[in-house]
């Protein structure tokens, strides 16, 4: 029964998301779409940041189960770009919210993953400089992130499907090659 509420308060307040601004929703707004009170509320929330961060926390878990392992650059996001594509007004309500920053943390976590699991797919069974290692993952994360948010910051209007199928046509191994340097002979 905890988990069917919390899921319930969660999915009232994406549901009131796609509809308005996160500024024009309040704790009472969610309570009465859901039919609970709000001493349940905060019984599963401290306050609307937490609400945020359990969701998005969850979205960044969902992609992380679904992808244990990644074979290519380019699919690295493809998770991230499909689930925000399927909450897309509740994603620029969120990103254009103060709480923009809880957004933020989640994208990171994914690339993070997402690079991670990237990088050593490509090295598996090779020995790498660990401070290599950690430049390479660095640089990578925050060219996905990068690109992620400046897909977010115009709207989400972009073909970011395109543009990175693209970017990996113009960058065709080099990506591959860079993580390769780091392998020791």
């Amino acid at each position: 029964m905890a988990n069917f509420t919390k899921k319930a308060i969660q999915e009232s307040f994406l549901k009131l998301l796609t509809e308005r601004p996160l500024s024009k929703i309040t704790v009472k707004d969610i309570v009465a779409d859901c039919g609970i009170n709000r001493n349940t509320f905060y019984y599963y929330f401290e306050d609307m940041p937490k609400l945020i961060e359990s969701i998005v926390e969850d979205d960044a878990e969902q992609i992380i189960q679904s992808y244990p392992t990644i074979e290519k650059f380019e699919d690295c996001l493809d998770a991230a770009i499909t689930l925000a594509l399927a909450k897309r007004r509740a994603v620029l309500h969120i990103y254009h919210s103060a709480n923009r920053e809880i957004y933020e943390m989640y994208l990171w976590k994914v690339c993070d993953h997402t690079i991670n699991a990237y990088v050593t797919s490509v090295l598996h069974g090779k020995n790498v400089r660990e401070d290599d290692l950690v430049i390479v993952k660095e640089y990578l994360s925050g060219l996905a992130f990068g690109i992620f948010s400046r897909w977010l910051k115009n709207d989400m209007n972009d073909d970011i499907r395109s543009m990175l199928s693209r970017l990996m046509e113009i960058k065709k191994g080099m990506i591959e090659e860079m993580i390769l340097c780091c392998a020791e002979e």
